[in-house]
């Protein structure tokens, strides 16, 4: 059995906060705003996992109503998301996500964040595809304001 999840999330720009996508430190003059570490990558990551396993959306196990969540490892989360979709006996078959930026430019880190989300989903390397693109400097993301990231996980019953 497969289930398929998609996922979307998107962070405003500001000054002053750190650049976390996809569980690494980017270099940028400007973070991203949220009530967690506000990495958009990991967030779309988390949301198609708990989707393809019919659980909600990632505001439903981590509402940014409790203060618990304050500042909150984004990686620790989807760790959490982890644990319940292979409570379900569900494995990885595969993960393919996008990073929607102007800037900063991703490339240099597209490694350094398919290995960190691989360890995170304790699966291979080559399970995991990370891409960027721009918006051709076109609406929020053009006009360098925020960030977004789509992903699509399918998942494969271990357990029958």
């Amino acid at each position: 059995m497969f289930r398929i999840g998609q996922g979307f999330d998107v962070h405003q720009l500001c000054y002053d906060r750190h650049c976390v996508i996809g569980g690494v430190m980017i270099p940028y003059e400007k973070g991203l705003i949220g009530h967690s570490d506000a990495d958009v990558l990991l967030h779309a990551i988390a949301d198609a996992c708990v989707g393809a396993v019919g659980e909600g959306d990632i505001g439903k196990h981590f509402p940014d109503t409790d203060s618990t969540f304050k500042d909150a490892d984004s990686g620790v989360l989807l760790m959490h998301i982890w644990k319940i979709v292979k409570g379900k006996g569900y494995r990885l078959g595969n993960l393919d996500c996008t990073v929607i930026a102007e800037k900063p430019k991703m490339t240099p880190y597209i490694t350094a964040i398919r290995e960190n989300i691989a360890r995170i989903l304790e699966v291979n390397f080559d399970q995991i595809n990370v891409k960027a693109t721009t918006t051709e400097k076109m609406g929020f993301v053009g006009r360098k304001e925020g960030i977004a990231a789509q992903a699509i996980v399918l998942l494969q019953k271990t357990q029958y």
